[in-house]
């Protein structure tokens, strides 16, 4: 198996997002203002299944709950005629000289893959984040990703700053 590489991304002004071109369809994007743990952990090991996020599966409900329930977390799921398109994760974090804002989870429902959306609704995470207050945005990404993946954020205007390959313990 060939070793995993890590690529972190950041954002420090909100000028540099390069937005996409719109979604085809109509889909809408709303903030999970009631937070549910299970539904954020449905959506985890749906979207993720096929990239092998494995990094919450052995979670308790008490840790999901604490990670959902917590004010520095907030949920968005994109929808399409009724139909989860994907949804992403958005988590601020205190600096010294103001906060950032981690794009945890990004990702699109196997249905809505390779059609157009993943643009759309990473602009959208982009513009949500910088509206909380946001002093940088930042992700990372995998070589287990969707092969589009590193691209799609490096179109919307992230730029790289940090390649990792950890080493198995």
């Amino acid at each position: 198996m060939e070793p995993v590489t890590i690529y972190y991304l950041e954002m420090r002004d909100p000028g540099h997002l390069e937005p996409s071109p719109p979604a085809p369809g109509t889909p809408t994007v709303a903030e999970c203002l009631v937070k549910q743990h299970r539904l954020n952990r449905f959506l985890y090991r749906w979207v993720g299944e096929q990239w092998q996020w494995t990094d919450k599966l052995g979670w308790s409900d008490d840790a999901w709950q604490t990670y959902v329930y917590a004010p520095n977390l907030k949920t968005y799921i994109a929808y399409e005629h009724g139909a989860i398109v994907g949804y992403y994760e958005l988590q601020r974090q205190k600096r010294p000289d103001g906060f950032d804002v981690e794009i945890i989870y990004f990702g699109l429902t196997e249905s809505f893959i390779g059609h157009g959306y993943g643009g759309w609704l990473l602009t959208s995470a982009v513009q949500h984040a910088w509206a909380w207050d946001a002093t940088r945005v930042w992700v990372h990404t995998c070589s287990l990703d969707h092969p589009a993946a590193l691209a799609n954020y490096q179109a919307r205007g992230f730029r790289l700053y940090r390649v990792a390959q950890p080493t198995a313990d």
